[in-house]
C-alpha cells in the first residue's frame, strides 16, 4: 500500500508493531495561529476574559489532550508522556501563536501529542473567548521540529 505504514500488505488498517524498535529520546513541538479581532487579544493578554485566565485553561486543556492523543486518534499509540509544554506569544496586533513540545523516552514518536496539545489549546481558547469574537480562525497547525528515532531530525523550514 504504497508505504503507508498504517496499512499491511492487503490494504488493512493496522496498528505499527513498534516492539522491536530500540528506545530512544523523543521529541516533537508544534504550532498554530488563533486569528482574532485586536480587542479580543488586548482582553486576553490584560486577563479580562469573562471566563477566567484563558492562557492558563488552553495550557491545560493542550496538556491533556496531548495526553489522551491515543484514545481520540486512531491508531496512534496511548504513550506514557514525560513532559508536555504549551505556550502562547502574540503576534501581530490579532493573533496568537499557540506552541506545544511533547517529550519522551519511548520506541515511537510524538507528532501526534504536539499537534493534539496545539489544537486543543487553541479550541480552548476560542471557546472561552467566542462570546466577544466569532469570527476567530484557528489556522495553520504544522509540526515545526521532531527528533529521535530511526527517522531522526526534522526541522521546518521558513516560509
Amino acid at each position: 500500500m504504497s508505504g503507508l505504514t498504517h496499512f499491511d500488505d492487503s490494504g488493512a488498517s493496522r496498528m505499527v508493531d513498534v516492539s522491536g524498535k530500540p528506545e530512544t529520546a523523543r521529541s516533537a513541538t508544534a504550532s498554530g495561529l488563533v486569528r482574532m479581532l485586536p480587542e479580543t487579544r488586548a482582553m486576553i493578554l490584560d486577563r479580562r476574559a469573562a471566563k477566567g485566565d484563558v492562557f492558563e485553561v488552553a495550557r491545560l486543556a493542550g496538556i491533556l489532550a496531548a495526553k489522551r492523543t491515543g484514545e481520540l486518534v486512531p491508531l496512534c499509540h496511548p504513550l506514557g508522556l514525560d513532559a508536555v509544554e504549551v505556550r502562547f506569544e502574540p503576534v501581530g496586533d490579532d493573533a496568537i501563536r499557540v506552541e506545544a513540545t511533547a517529550r519522551l523516552f519511548g520506541r515511537t514518536g510524538v507528532e501526534m501529542e504536539a499537534m493534539t496539545a496545539v489544537s486543543v489549546a487553541a479550541l480552548t481558547i476560542y471557546d472561552m473567548c467566542k462570546a466577544v469574537d466569532r469570527a476567530m480562525v484557528i489556522d495553520r497547525i504544522v509540526l515545526e521540529s521532531k527528533s529521535g528515532g530511526r527517522s531522526g531530525t526534522y526541522r521546518r523550514e521558513a516560509p
